[in-house]
């Protein structure tokens, strides 16, 4: 890893269906083995179940879930003689956007169901709707957060 610039960061192509370059980070993310087409197909499975089931715009209920999973703060831990304390701190934008394509993966897999494109509809349709294991997850991240608001001064 080079020690005096940066990395640049690549421009993320829209997917080809719905043109979304969000929806395009996501498939990314679900990608396993470099099986892209595979990826595509259990995203695109799981866009058609939700708007069957919801009667909604698929790509509407994708980015609100993915608004609803967004976590603004976290705990990260910080070493102040000789103890360490959960410190809360605000996210900035693109981990945000990580963490909650993470988790909604995450909880996507862990679900019982038939086939992945039913989990990832599931996990999608509950964390749109605010409920879900992603919607706690975010839910538990910002108490931790707030619990530990008093070694807010120790932010660095």
């Amino acid at each position: 890893m080079s020690r005096r610039n940066r990395a640049p960061r690549r421009q993320i192509l829209p997917d080809a269906k719905y043109g979304n370059r969000l929806l395009s980070r996501f498939i990314n993310r679900i990608m396993m083995s470099g099986k892209k087409s595979t990826a595509e197909r259990v995203v695109y499975d799981s866009l058609t179940l939700i708007e069957d089931k919801m009667k909604r715009p698929p790509v509407e209920v994708f980015e609100q879930a993915i608004q609803n999973a967004t976590p603004v703060l976290e705990v990260k831990p910080r070493r102040v003689g000789g103890a360490t304390y959960q410190v809360p701190v605000e996210i900035e934008g693109d981990r945000r956007l990580a963490l909650a394509i993470r988790w909604l993966i995450q909880n996507a897999r862990k679900r019982s169901g038939k086939s992945m494109a039913e989990k990832l509809a599931g996990e999608l349709m509950d964390t749109a709707q605010g409920v879900g294991n992603t919607v706690k997850k975010k839910e538990d991240t910002h108490k931790m957060a707030e619990a530990n608001r008093a070694f807010a001064h120790y932010r660095w």
